[in-house]
């Protein structure tokens, strides 16, 4: 099978690549990223010398760029998108485009040239919060945030184009994700990153609010096998079942760095917040036989430990416009 993965030097993106390439030897690659500020091709040097693998700098919203590449392939997985929610908040228009007018551009390329499979990675916001239960597939969708609502855009979209022109589209809707090489604006990589600099962890709020989260080689086995078996018109849920609340998360990453709880400093919750998210995973399981094998204990570990090991990647990323930004979002010093 020949993938074009859009967005594909980005956390989730490159993993997924990295994953097809080693699980699957007659899989070709082309990479079509933007290379914005979170997209790093330093997250697949192990990749670029592979004869099945390119790379292409280019917009998923530039039409003869995607619709070259296209061309040339059998399915698409957009993974391309603006994702960080306090970022939306911000500058909403660049989500937008992407989130939405790129969704657009890609499913008019693949309804052009009769892709077999077109992938749609979208998240579990979409949903918006829940008090109690978890989300299924057929829930409202109820975005609140800027965010959250272009991703729900691109999604609609993409089930549209399954209605109207039988596009053989599928999505899927992933809770949290965390792993090595993950942009430092994140959670777990900002606290882990500020903490090994003795630096104030952030926390919104009263730091109750509740994230499911899924390590993100587990997200990138789900994706393939709903690439491969997964039915044309569907959404699948992508849960880890590890719910905790973001303070409890945050004294983890304390307590595995041997840092105090003093570092955590309280800041004001940020606009349209979502409590809660929690996603009913059961028709992957039933319908693809799939669940995550990660233990989230050890996989917070790694991650924190590769973080130790790997100061010279991350430095970098916090850079001066990262520190703008992080000091324009948290009304504090960088």
């Amino acid at each position: 099978m020949k993938l074009l993965v859009t967005g594909g030097a980005g956390f989730i993106g490159s993993n997924f690549i990295r994953y097809m390439l080693k699980e699957h030897p007659s899989c070709w690659v082309i990479n079509l990223d933007k290379l914005t500020y979170a997209g790093n091709l330093e997250n697949l040097r192990d990749c670029e010398n592979n004869p099945r693998y390119k790379f292409v700098k280019g917009d998923i919203c530039d039409a003869k760029v995607v619709n070259r590449l296209t061309a040339q392939v059998d399915a698409v997985v957009n993974f391309a998108a603006e994702t960080h929610v306090d970022r939306s908040i911000l500058t909403p228009e660049s989500f937008i485009e992407t989130d939405v007018r790129g969704t657009f551009t890609l499913l008019e390329a693949a309804k052009k040239y009769k892709i077999k499979r077109y992938i749609q990675i979208s998240t579990d916001e979409v949903y918006g919060s829940i008090a109690k239960g978890s989300f299924t597939e057929k829930s409202h969708l109820s975005p609140n945030s800027p965010y959250s609502s272009s991703k729900a855009g691109g999604d609609l979209l993409v089930r549209s184009y399954f209605i109207t022109y039988k596009v053989p589209t599928i999505i899927t809707r992933s809770s949290n994700n965390f792993g090595p090489a993950q942009y430092p604006e994140k959670i777990i990589p900002l606290f882990i990153t500020n903490a090994l600099e003795d630096k104030p962890l952030p926390l919104y709020g009263d730091g109750k609010n509740v994230r499911d989260w899924l390590y993100v080689v587990d997200n990138c086995r789900a994706i393939d096998a709903v690439l491969q078996r997964g039915r044309e018109g569907e959404v699948y849920n992508i849960g880890g079942g590890n719910e905790i609340t973001n303070r409890v998360l945050t004294n983890l990453i304390l307590k595995q760095l041997g840092k105090p709880s003093s570092l955590i400093v309280r800041v004001p919750d940020r606009p349209g917040h979502d409590r809660r998210y929690s996603l009913d995973c059961s028709k992957l399981k039933k319908e693809l036989k799939y669940a995550p094998d990660t233990d989230f204990t050890t996989a917070l570990t790694e991650t924190v430990n590769w973080y130790c090991t790997n100061q010279s990647w991350w430095k970098k990323l916090k850079n001066k416009d990262f520190k703008k930004y992080y000091a324009q979002q948290y009304k504090t010093k960088s």
